[in-house]
């Protein structure tokens, strides 16, 4: 594992303890973090649509707004975001607007995700803009997180 990976691979755990914060607060877990060029973690987010009644609460927004007031600027080239959950198509739009310069991502999202799994938004070249992407990093962490989640909402439920 190289020095990039490693820090990519920090990213992601911290970005896993973020998520565990949105769950806590009875909000699906997804983490994010934003890595400047240096790969110094800028910025955090995690989801926040129940416990702020935000139906944009997303945890990639949340950090793409905590990046840009560090950055002093919208424009996001020099910073990757590190997701737990692939973005859905509203995030991507977001970070494709922020001009994001590499989004990393670990489980896949069937469902909704907008990073290949249902539509490629990101890899979008009719867009203005094309991050580099990278799914699947750290993947079964991830993935585990979110069904054990969804496990334990259902039986809360008596499902």
């Amino acid at each position: 594992m190289n020095l990039q990976d490693r820090r990519i691979n920090d990213a992601m755990t911290e970005a896993l303890q973020l998520a565990e914060q949105a769950a806590a607060a009875g909000d699906i877990p997804v983490g994010a973090v934003v890595l400047d060029s240096a790969g110094e973690v800028v910025a955090r987010g995690w989801n926040t649509r129940e416990a702020e009644g935000d139906p944009v609460g997303h945890a990639e927004v949340n950090a793409l707004r905590a990046a840009s007031k560090t950055a002093g600027s919208w424009h996001l080239e020099d910073y990757t975001l590190v997701v737990t959950l692939e973005p859905c198509t509203m995030c991507a739009g977001a970070l494709v607007s922020a001009r994001i310069g590499g989004v990393v991502f670990g489980a896949w999202d069937e469902k909704a995700g907008a990073a290949g799994s249902v539509r490629d938004v990101l890899r979008d070249s009719r867009l203005n803009h094309m991050p580099q992407v990278r799914g699947g990093v750290m993947e079964a962490e991830c993935s585990d997180q979110l069904r054990k989640y969804f496990q334990e909402k259902r039986l809360d439920r008596g499902v």
